[in-house]
This record gives C-alpha cells, sequence and structure tokens, in this order.
C-alpha cells in the first residue's frame, strides 16, 4: 500500500485525501443532522401527549373510566386501569415518575414515545397516567432520511474531489510551468520570480540560488581546470624534452658510468633537471588535490591544536638555509580549531614563502587575541605591492612567474583552509621593510 502510495501523482494523493476526509465528514454531518432531526420529530409531540394525560386526571381522580388512548398504573407500575399487561419496564417506569419523557424503541407495539402525568387515586393513593404515540412514521421518515443523506454524501464527495483535482491542477500549473522553465534554463540564467509573496516565490528564490551556486562551481572548476593544465603543461613539457634527449642521445647516459665521461656533468645537470620538474610536479599535483578536497567541503571536526608547537615542528620541518634565519616568539601556548594536517599544511606554505622571498631574516609570531589567535609572519624582502595583496591568495597567482618557483597554489590553499574554520588570511607590510602575513584563527 505504501508503494502504491508513493507512486501516485501529487494531484492525485491530493484529490484522494481530499475526497476520503469529505466522504467521512459529510457521513458525519449527516448522522448528526438525522440524529437532531429525529429528536426534533419525537420531542414535538410531547406537549400534545401531556395535554391528553392531563385530560384524563380528572377522570381518575372521580374514580371513573379513563378515556382511549391513556393507562393508568400505580406507584409499582400495575396497570389499573384493566386494559392490559403493563406497558412499560420498571427503568422506563421511574423516569416517567421523574417527569422525563421515554421512547421505548423495542415493544410489542414497535417504538412508542410516552409521558406521564401524576394525579391522586380517590382513596389517595398515587397514580400515573401516561400517554403515548406511534413512531413507526418517524422511524420510517428518518431511515429514508439517513440514506438520502448518506447518498447525499457520497455525490457530495465526489464533487469535492474533482473540485479538489480542478483546483490542484490550477495551483500546480505555476509549479509545472517553473519546472519547464529550468529544464530550459541555460547558465547564468534565473528563474522569473513571481510577485506574490508565497511558497511559489520562495520556491522560485531557492531555485535561483541553487543555480547561482550551480554556476559558481561550474566556472571555478572550469577555471581550475584551465588553470591547472596551464600550470601542469610546464613541468610535463620539460620531463618530455629531457627524456627526448636521453632517448635520442643514450650514449650519454651509458658514458655516466665510464670513466671516459667528457660530458659527465651535463649527464648529471640534466638528471637533477628530470628531479626537479617530477618534484614540482609531485608538489602541483598533491596542493591541486588538498585545494580540492578544501572545495568540496570534506574537513574532519575541528579540535584544539597547539600552535606554537606546531610552528616548532614546522620550522624544524624546513630544509636548511643558511642565508636565513628563523626565529619564533610566543608569549604563551595557544591552541586553535582546526586538525594539525590543516595546521601543518598552512605552516608549511606560509613558511616557505616567507623564506622563498626573504633576505636574510623571518619572524614568526604567535599572538593570542581574545577568541582569536593571530600568526604573524614577517619577512624582510621586496614585500607585495598593495594592489597585489588580495591577489597573493588567487589560485596559480605568481607575482614573479620568471623565477619559476611555486606552483601559485600555496596561498590560495592556505586561504581556503583557514577559512573554512572561519578564519581570515591577508597580507600586508612587514616591520622589516618585506611581507607581513597575518593568519586569524579562532580559539580551540
Amino acid at each position: 500500500m505504501t508503494s502504491w502510495w508513493a507512486r501516485r501523482s501529487l494531484r492525485t494523493r491530493i484529490t484522494l485525501v481530499v475526497g476520503i476526509v469529505a466522504v467521512v465528514a459529510l457521513l458525519a454531518v449527516g448522522r448528526v443532522a438525522g440524529g437532531l432531526l429525529f429528536s426534533a420529530l419525537v420531542e414535538s409531540g410531547d406537549q400534545t401527549l401531556t395535554e391528553r394525560a392531563a385530560a384524563a386526571t380528572g377522570a381518575v381522580a372521580g374514580g371513573t373510566p379513563v378515556p382511549p388512548g391513556v393507562r393508568v398504573v400505580d406507584a409499582a407500575g400495575s396497570p389499573v386501569d384493566g386494559r392490559g399487561p403493563r406497558p412499560v419496564d420498571a427503568d422506563a417506569l421511574s423516569r416517567l415518575a421523574a417527569g422525563q419523557p421515554v421512547t421505548v424503541v423495542e415493544g410489542p407495539l414497535g417504538p412508542q414515545r410516552w409521558v406521564a402525568v401524576p394525579v391522586p387515586a380517590p382513596d389517595g393513593s398515587p397514580r400515573l397516567v401516561l400517554a403515548s404515540r406511534d413512531l413507526v412514521g418517524a422511524a420510517s421518515l428518518f431511515a429514508d432520511a439517513a440514506r438520502w443523506l448518506a447518498v447525499a454524501a457520497l455525490l457530495g464527495a465526489v464533487g469535492v474531489g474533482v473540485a479538489a483535482w480542478a483546483a490542484t491542477r490550477v495551483a500546480l500549473r505555476p509549479v509545472d510551468r517553473m519546472r519547464v522553465a529550468a529544464a530550459a534554463v541555460a547558465p547564468g540564467e534565473r528563474l522569473p520570480v513571481p510577485p506574490s509573496r508565497d511558497e511559489l516565490a520562495a520556491l522560485a528564490v531557492e531555485i535561483n540560488a541553487l543555480l547561482a551556486r550551480r554556476d559558481d562551481a561550474v566556472g571555478r572548476l572550469e577555471r581550475f581546470t584551465s588553470e591547472a593544465a596551464h600550470e601542469l603543461r610546464s613541468p610535463i613539457a620539460a620531463l618530455r624534452a629531457q627524456a627526448d634527449v636521453a632517448v635520442a642521445h643514450p650514449e650519454q647516459a651509458s658514458r655516466q658510468a665510464s670513466d671516459q665521461a667528457p660530458d659527465q656533468a651535463s649527464v648529471d645537470e640534466t638528471w637533477r633537471s628530470v628531479a626537479r620538474e617530477a618534484e614540482r610536479l609531485s608538489d602541483l599535483v598533491g596542493d591541486l588535490l588538498a585545494l580540492a578536497r578544501a572545495d568540496s567541503g570534506e574537513r574532519m571536526p575541528a579540535r584544539p591544536v597547539d600552535l606554537v608547537d606546531a610552528v616548532g615542528e614546522a620550522l624544524a620541518r624546513l630544509p636548511e638555509e643558511p642565508l636565513v634565519a628563523m626565529t619564533l616568539w610566543a608569549p604563551m601556548p595557544v591552541t586553535v580549531a582546526a586538525t594539525p594536517a590543516e595546521v601543518a599544511i598552512v605552516l608549511d606554505n606560509v613558511l616557505a614563502n616567507a623564506r622563498r622571498h626573504a633576505e636574510t631574516v623571518v619572524h614568526v609570531s604567535v599572538v593570542p587575541a581574545g577568541r582569536w589567535v593571530r600568526l604573524l609572519v614577517d619577512d624582510d624582502g621586496p614585500g607585495i605591492a598593495p594592489a597585489d595583496r588580495d591577489r597573493v591568495f588567487d589560485r596559480f597567482t605568481r607575482l614573479a612567474p620568471e623565477a619559476g618557483e611555486g606552483s601559485g597554489l600555496g596561498l590560495a590553499l592556505v586561504a581556503r583552509l583557514v577559512a573554512g574554520r572561519g578564519g581570515t588570511t591577508r597580507a600586508t607590510t612587514s616591520p622589516d621593510g618585506g611581507t607581513r602575513l597575518v593568519v586569524r584563527w579562532p580559539v580551540g
């Protein structure tokens, strides 16, 4: 049943639900209305019965025979008029004695309505004068009314169902138009938003937001693919050129192990060049994968990471460079909300970038600032022009591409990882005259 219901269209489900609710509601209303009608019919004759019983009280009090159509019983309910057996049971008699009209549905005479009027007998004993009328006609009328009300309820439910089908079709027509428009919308286009402030307008706004995210993702993917292909072309071309030389002149490689290698230095330089390009290619692919994971939103839950210890480990990982001194200033231990892997990637990139551009010294400072922790990396290099300080965090941005260093992904990856944890990254002027990179993380 669940599977069958799930396969039905929204219009069919709404129509069925409305139709079933209409049938139940109309039948319930019909039943209540029939009951009220029957009660009204029954109670409408109580006054006449009371008057008939009251008219016979004089005969009972005088000891004369009562007129036809009434019965006289004593306090115990036994007939004293000599006209047959006891007309009602003890429970009905007690209610009649209390002044309440009684309807007897089952009896030898069929449905009957009874009322009672008390009167004393000539000897002073209490008597009840009972008057009744036949309810067969009222019951038949009620049964006919119930049947016609049931038929009317079914017809009304059918009419409500048809109206619900038509109303649902009209109501869903804008949704169908929106679906057709969404299927045909081109990149960069948006759905028209209805002027009404209703659910359709909200749906159009959400679909437009989804289309904007799609266009943004597609645009970033296209730029990323184009830029990655451009950047990968250089190391791959260099490796291919070195391989072509080795294939075209195998005698150079064979003389590498010989004592008679006049161009040993050339061969060694060739292999060193191949190693450099392979390392550059490996670093580029690693950065691309890390950046793709950051863009996809895949990240582990944040936990406290000791930033001071992480900076010390990152400084220890740097290759030795005797011409550039690295210093660390941290007044107190602090933790940041991230993961150790993210912090390591950020530190490796900002420290490598600073030392690559520094002339003599790089100062690293870890400064707590309320709910944030700031990492300051200062170098005494040439610095970054104000117009380029935002651009350096874009992908594949290299301010000096002729130098052939880096892939232009390091700072972009830093900015993406830090922003993913709610932090910020910016570049400014260092007190040493070079560049200051400021990384701000939330406290862990």
